[in-house]
């Protein structure tokens, strides 16, 4: 039986441990969460791609055959590190204060209060004595908020993961996030000729030519079917430099560009499309890409998820389907033929903000959901 409690006090815990990333400060409580898994007498492993940043991969083994168990595990996976902490905080962003129903720190709702969700399920599942058919699998990973570069990304790739369905808890209030758009990263730089300010006829400035493909990428509509829950695809430049002096021609310009783009895109056409704009304005050009993620869309239909909004249904709460305008690690799963949504008991409009929170209730209906969740679609499926 869930523990509400201890699950408070769990997300307690996790909260004054700082392991704000950068730098990726999450060994000690990755160390905290291997003993708590070790103590239910789960099969505990800790992955490291990085010194001192260990994803914990815990699992509660089924009770098929081993390897018919493994292939039809389900995974749960919250992350450990959160962004850094800022200033102007009320609440210490390391105290896990309680204050009218709300656990404040970073990481309340993204994520630690997710993972203390699960981690308090699997406790409450052996506590009981359930047993699956298949495994379940919890992976409390580290560096999701620069990339996933040491956490899921390695995991997938080098196939130390391989679950059948996978279940990202990450997000807010019940929300289901069945699709998300494509990120397309880059920096466009734009050369021209150097030349003293006073004969700037002498020279070629390459910031009036990059604020001119600026304009020109602003104005630029992309040709994608609409989405059901996703906006129209994005620009954004993000960052921009150029230049040595007021009283020269600037010979170097470099902005940042940032694409969110539909599913049925894809980032090979945007690039096109983007290189095509810049031709327009000039030839002496280079466009770096410093990132590249697939959208992803999953059925709503799909038994995974289907299963999840009944059960959430028949304890009276709507578990909304939605889309993410941004990126999360949901992308990953699909180069590996891996089902995977997204949810998640955070609150509404504080990730990443000053005095982050999360609701007690809402953590604590969490736990009982995903526990029902995991019973249910076990039997079913």
């Amino acid at each position: 039986m869930i523990n509400k409690d201890r699950l408070v006090r769990l997300t307690q815990k996790l909260l004054r441990f700082d392991s704000v990333n950068p730098p990726g400060n999450e060994l000690a409580v990755a160390r905290f969460v291997e003993q708590d898994m070790r103590s239910l007498g789960l099969d505990v492993k800790t992955v490291s791609f990085a010194k001192d940043r260990p994803n914990v991969l815990a699992t509660l083994r089924g009770t098929l055959p081993r390897q018919q168990a493994a292939a039809k595990a389900i995974l749960i996976t919250p992350h450990i590190d959160t962004v850094p902490f800022g200033s102007g905080w009320k609440f210490n962003p390391t105290g896990g204060e309680i204050h009218q129903g709300r656990i404040y720190g970073r990481g309340a709702s993204d994520d630690k209060g997710n993972a203390a969700v699960g981690m308090e399920v699997l406790r409450s599942l052996v506590e009981d004595g359930v047993r699956f058919k298949r495994d379940i699998i919890f992976a409390a990973t580290v560096d999701e908020e620069t990339g996933s570069h040491k956490g899921i990304r390695p995991l997938l790739d080098k196939g130390i993961l391989r679950p059948q369905v996978a279940l990202i808890t990450d997000s807010e209030e019940f929300e289901c996030i069945i699709a998300q758009k494509g990120l397309f990263h880059s920096r466009v730089q734009i050369f021209g000729k150097k030349a003293h300010g006073a004969y700037n006829w002498r020279g070629i400035n390459a910031i009036e030519i990059a604020s001119r493909v600026i304009n020109r990428l602003k104005d630029h509509q992309f040709k994608f079917k609409k989405h059901p829950l996703l906006v129209p695809p994005t620009k954004n430049i993000g960052t921009i430099r150029g230049g040595d002096k007021v009283n020269m021609v600037a010979d170097f310009c470099e902005f940042s560009l940032d694409i969110r783009f539909m599913p049925g895109m894809n980032a090979k056409g945007v690039l096109k499309e983007v290189t095509h704009i810049i031709r327009k304005e000039t030839k002496k050009f280079k466009v770096i890409i410093d990132d590249s993620q697939k959208p992803y869309q999953i059925d709503p239909k799909h038994p995974f998820v289907k299963t999840y909004v009944d059960v959430c249904r028949s304890m009276g709460i709507q578990a909304e389907l939605k889309g993410s305008q941004g990126a999360t690690v949901i992308t990953f799963f699909q180069d590996h033929g891996i089902p995977a949504f997204s949810t998640g008991w955070g609150a509404h409009g504080v990730i990443h903000a000053n005095d982050e929170y999360a609701h007690v209730k809402t953590l604590y209906k969490g736990a009982q959901v995903l526990e029902a969740y995991l019973k249910e679609y076990d039997a079913r499926c």
